[in-house]
């Protein structure tokens, strides 16, 4: 099994081959995803949510993701693993920006980044990229700007709001990301995205146009129920399947049925 690299997603691209993207948290849902060689994982910040039980993703520490990334990164063999710089990480100056995303690669041992925002962050890009760390955009919904959006919404729906988001994404390029997340990004300007621009897209929520799809893991498997975004769907419901295993097993513990003389040792 050969690694991903970026090279290889930019030849998907030209081929007209779809970029599948999942984020994983730990080793052993990396180990699954992997397994499926999945392109891409991301090691999103997501997890302050979905394993960390947060409202939202903006407490979430760099400790903590290079934490879960050096966790995912272990466990890969196939997938690009890319790690997802935390809130204020990567805002407050380019000196920092250069360093917390150098941390990702050396100590997570993440062949890149992403990062949320457009023309603003340019700077920072470019920076990175300089440096030889490879980065990948995120505009749109960008979950680190919910209290700016006033909670999760469409972006891009007015034609000014679109025209800001095509600019981001040429800033973007131009400031040398291999591939930009669109999210939450009405179907019609996401292939005005993806034909303005050279690099890949990868859509959550920006429909079927775009270069590649991600999805978080724990919703495509149905594992976390909080709130299920239109975009989601769901291939599993291991949710429910593991409320019955968990009421089974405590079911034959007070019955005495569980363990058994054969799970005993004599």
């Amino acid at each position: 099994m050969s690694r991903i690299t970026i090279q290889d997603l930019h030849n998907k691209k030209k081929e007209g081959r779809k970029i599948i993207m999942l984020t994983a948290y730990d080793a052993l849902f990396a180990g699954i995803v992997d397994a499926v060689e999945v392109d891409v994982i991301l090691v999103g910040d997501s997890l302050g949510v979905v394993v960390q039980g947060k409202e939202n993703t903006l407490s979430v520490t760099m400790d903590e993701m290079i934490y879960h990334t050096q966790m995912v990164s272990r466990a890969t063999r196939h997938a690009l693993v890319i790690g997802d710089m935390p809130f204020m990480s990567y805002q407050i100056s380019v000196q920092e920006a250069l360093k917390n995303a150098g941390r990702f690669l050396h100590e997570g041992g993440a062949a890149g980044v992403k990062l949320e925002g457009g023309v603003r962050i340019a700077e920072q890009i470019q920076a990175m990229v300089s440096h030889g760390i490879p980065v990948m955009g995120h505009i749109g919904m960008t979950p680190q700007s919910i209290h700016m959006f006033g909670g999760y919404r469409i972006q891009g729906k007015e034609e000014s709001a679109a025209k800001r988001l095509i600019d981001d994404a040429k800033a973007l390029e131009q400031a040398g990301v291999f591939a930009i997340v669109l999210e939450a990004i009405p179907t019609p300007l996401a292939r005005k995205i993806a034909q303005a621009i050279s690099v890949s897209t990868i859509g959550i929520g920006a429909g079927p146009h775009c270069d590649g799809q991600v999805l978080v893991l724990y919703d495509l498997l149905g594992l976390f129920t909080e709130f299920t975004p239109k975009f989601v769907r769901r291939y599993a419901d291991l949710r429910t399947q593991a409320l019955e295993a968990v009421r089974r097993y405590k079911e034959e513990v007070e019955l005495g049925k569980f363990p058994s003389e054969d799970e005993s040792y004599h």
